[in-house]
């Protein structure tokens, strides 16, 4: 166990508890992500609380990755960086996330990227950009598709219900490791995020019970 994973029994003990409790965090096919080896977690993205649900849904350590400027602010920054957290700048080519992103699988470590690239305003799950499927294909690892729904109303007082469904992995064996092969891969990798997130606003509707089977 290293120094990331021990900050991380910290954190389940402390802000997942949190999560859990005022969130009502529930969560559906959790035993779908691998116990060991190199993955990437894809996951939609609509309100801050989403890496804290994401991190306490998890069976594994997580390592998230975060736009340069959350680093930079003071106190936040420190505590991120403490859970494993890593950079990258944002609209521009960053070669060192990137080595970053791949060595983190390559070590078999779980990857957790926020697949849009930024928040969703709409409330709906948007387009995939090609991160994901880019470190899946040049290492050789499967992407886990995960949904949040919830969050978007989310906010201290209303403590609206949070759930996240992690869906079945994804291999893409057979595309290229370029940017076709990225473009195609991050279009499949889309619509299933957006089919398991319809999956939860149907759960969410029917009152979240706690035996349902997320499709596969």
């Amino acid at each position: 166990m290293n120094g990331t994973d021990r900050a991380w029994v910290l954190g389940r003990l402390t802000i997942g508890t949190l999560v859990r409790v005022f969130a009502r965090l529930r969560v559906y096919g959790r035993e779908r992500v691998p116990k060991t080896g190199g993955c990437v977690y894809a996951c939609n993205h609509f309100h801050w609380l989403d890496p804290a649900a994401l991190g306490a849904a998890s069976p594994r350590t997580v390592y998230f990755m975060a736009k340069m400027e959350a680093h930079r602010v003071p106190g936040l920054g420190a505590g991120i960086r403490f859970f494993g957290t890593f950079p990258v700048r944002r609209g521009e080519s960053d070669r060192e996330a990137v080595r970053t992103m791949r060595k983190i699988v390559h070590d078999g470590n779980t990857l957790g990227l926020f697949a849009e690239g930024t928040r969703q305003r709409s409330g709906v799950p948007g387009e995939v950009q090609p991160g994901a499927a880019m470190v899946a294909l040049q290492e050789g690892v499967p992407v886990i598709p995960v949904a949040v729904h919830g969050s978007y109303t989310w906010k201290p007082g209303n403590f609206q219900p949070v759930s996240i469904v992690f869906g079945s992995p994804m291999n893409f064996d057979g595309l290229p490791s370029g940017g076709r092969g990225y473009r195609e891969a991050s279009t499949q990798i889309q619509a299933e995020i957006l089919r398991l997130w319809e999956w939860l606003v149907d759960q969410h509707e029917r009152g979240r019970p706690r035996g349902a089977v997320p499709p596969s």
